[in-house]
């Protein structure tokens, strides 16, 4: 059974079911009405998946044989077993540091445990929590999940990588930043789990499920085919009390930086900064600097 053949085998079998066989196929379809070329339904014939039931000098009838149905049967178990064997376990406290935004953990809680894949989209302006859930999903994922930052996709080979690592979870910062050819593969992926692309001495044509989660500030970016994949949520801003808390949760959690270390690296970015990640800087040069001069050097007077 050549590649392909149990897909076209289900679509033969969903056009048999949705029709009266007995009454509008009693001789059973042609090429035309499955929209399989004639070669194809021969070589399945030949292999035994298929039956004639009427042949003439200008019409050749077939219908799916019990072989063939047993072979989608098995197919479909197997897809069932695969399914369960890879379903994705949330931890509870998944998202625990992060403040408010609580539709968009329900959704990514959702989504993430969903039977099949269902990809979700986080934009708004820079230094909001959008990064900060992938960080999270990564984390709770482990090995199933791979990073990708958009501006860089090429450069780690998004076909070889997900083909090699087979991920059940696909993390993407900056995707506004990704090249053409990247997002034709992630458009390929995220319709149907597939990775199909040709090279000069090898081809790829995997199946494999994946889950996208994806951040962007500039939807303008996106091409409509990409943007119609997601459910699309706006993060907003947070306020300064709930940034501060954040800050808190993400040194301690995150850089097992001490309590009193990340509140005051806290205090010292009150009024100065939006972005997390300036308080995971300051935490880093800390030991060498302090945190008042780690901030001053970093951010400025």
């Amino acid at each position: 059974m050549k590649d392909g053949d149990i897909e076209l085998l289900n679509e033969i079998a969903k056009f048999e079911d949705s029709h009266d066989m007995e009454k509008e196929y009693r001789i059973g379809w042609g090429w035309r009405q499955v929209r399989v070329w004639p070669a194809t339904l021969s070589r399945l014939f030949k292999d035994g998946y298929l039956e004639n039931v009427f042949r003439s000098n200008s019409f050749t009838g077939y219908r799916l044989s019990e072989l063939g149905r047993k072979v989608i049967a098995r197919s479909q178990e197997t897809e069932e077993t695969e399914s369960e064997s890879q379903k994705l376990e949330v931890p509870e406290g998944l998202f625990q540091d992060i403040i408010g935004h609580n539709e968009v953990k329900e959704l990514l809680r959702a989504s993430l445990m969903a039977e099949k894949p269902v990809h979700v989209l986080l934009t708004g302006p820079p230094a909001l929590a959008k990064t900060l859930f992938l960080w999270d999903i990564e984390r709770a994922c482990g090995e199933k999940a791979i990073w990708l930052v958009g501006s860089a996709t090429s450069k780690a080979g998004l076909w070889d990588m997900v083909a090699e690592r087979q991920p059940q979870v696909l993390l993407i910062d900056e995707m506004d930043k990704m090249n053409a050819a990247d997002t034709a593969a992630l458009l390929s992926m995220m319709e149907g789990g597939r990775l199909v692309r040709a090279k000069v001495g090898r081809q790829l044509d995997l199946h494999n499920p994946i889950w996208v989660v994806a951040a962007t500030n500039r939807m303008d970016m996106l091409s409509p085919e990409l943007r119609s994949r997601f459910a699309i949520r706006r993060l907003n801003p947070y306020s300064q009390e709930e940034y501060l808390t954040v800050v808190k949760g993400v040194l301690v959690r995150r850089e097992n930086t001490s309590q009193e270390m990340a509140e005051e690296i806290a205090q010292r970015l009150d009024g100065r900064s939006q972005d997390v990640r300036d308080s995971i800087r300051v935490a880093r040069l800390a030991p060498q600097l302090g945190v008042e001069k780690a901030t001053r050097l970093l951010l400025g007077t």
